[in-house]
Formats: C-alpha cells, structure tokens, sequence
C-alpha cells in the first residue's frame, strides 16, 4: 500500500451517491424479469446507446448463471462492460411481484440494477453488498416498497445509509 493510500476495504461506496433520483423508476411498468431488466437498463445507459444490447446481455448472462434474486422480494442484477468507465446503479419498485427465479422462490418487486466496468476495482463488490445489508432490514425494505416516487426512495435510502454508516 502506498503510504497515505486507503485501503480499498475501508473505501465506504455510498449508494446514495451512486444512486440519483433520475434513475430510479417507481412504479417499474415491466411485469417479467427481461422487461424489468431492460427499463432499468434504460435508466443508466439509455436505449438509443450502443453498450445497451452488450450490458443487457452481461446482465441476462449473469442472471442465467444464479439468479440475482436474493430474497425477501429483492433482486440485485448485475454486471460488467468494457464499454462502462465507472459503476451505475438503478432501482425501483414494481406495483405487482415479478416472477424472478429468486433464491426463496418468492417473486420480486424491490430492484437495484448494477452495472460496472470490466476492469473492477472491488468498488461493484462494496456496493453490492451495502445494497444487500440495507435491504436486509425489513423496516428499510416496507419504506422503499412504499415510496410514492423517486425522490421520496432516495430518501429513505440516504436515511437508511446514514443509520448503518
């Protein structure tokens, strides 16, 4: 480590930088996984992008893989391009569960979409696990869930970020 460095652990990804209220969608109009993958996609790169169709397929490839859905009616898709140069996040709520092939079997409503450069520096891993401890807290999870808007999730998502820092 190079003196005065940090390091990488002890770097803090706030999610609530990550996450602006522009790309955050609430409702999500999809009602199945790919139309859900594709408007939140659309929230980070936008659809007219040439990277679109390569992240999409990132994103479905890792989803066949295992999927994203990690329970409790949250899912966590993500992954990586070498067209991206820094870590975009997305969320939302669907108004109606979405069949998502989660880990408990229960169907999704509650999205965060991840989506980083090839060449990681560990801060996707930070993130991805500070979205999964903050939605662990059912308190947190029922508060997101029942933002009537964008603004109103990032609130409670900054709020629920300054408790567990």
């Amino acid at each position: 480590m190079l003196p005065g460095s940090v390091p990488w652990t002890l770097i803090i990804v706030l999610l609530s930088d990550l996450l602006t209220p522009q790309r955050i969608k609430v409702p999500i109009l999809g009602t199945d996984k790919r139309t859900v993958l594709s408007e939140l996609l659309e929230l980070v790169v936008g659809t007219g992008q040439p990277e679109f169709l390569d992240i999409f397929r990132a994103v479905e490839e890792r989803e066949r893989v295992l999927s994203t859905g990690i329970g409790h009616g949250v899912a966590i898709p993500h992954g990586k391009s070498q067209r991206l140069k820094e870590l975009r996040l997305a969320a939302g709520v669907t108004p109606a569960p979405v069949a998502f092939d989660a880990l408990d079997g229960q169907p999704v409503r509650l999205f965060f979409l991840l989506i980083g450069p090839a060449e990681s520096t560990g801060e996707d891993v930070r993130a991805l696990g500070r979205i999964s401890r903050l939605v662990r807290r059912e308190q947190v999870r029922e508060k997101l869930l029942a933002a009537p808007d964008a603004g109103e999730f990032h609130r409670v998502l900054a709020e629920a970020e300054r408790l567990v820092s």
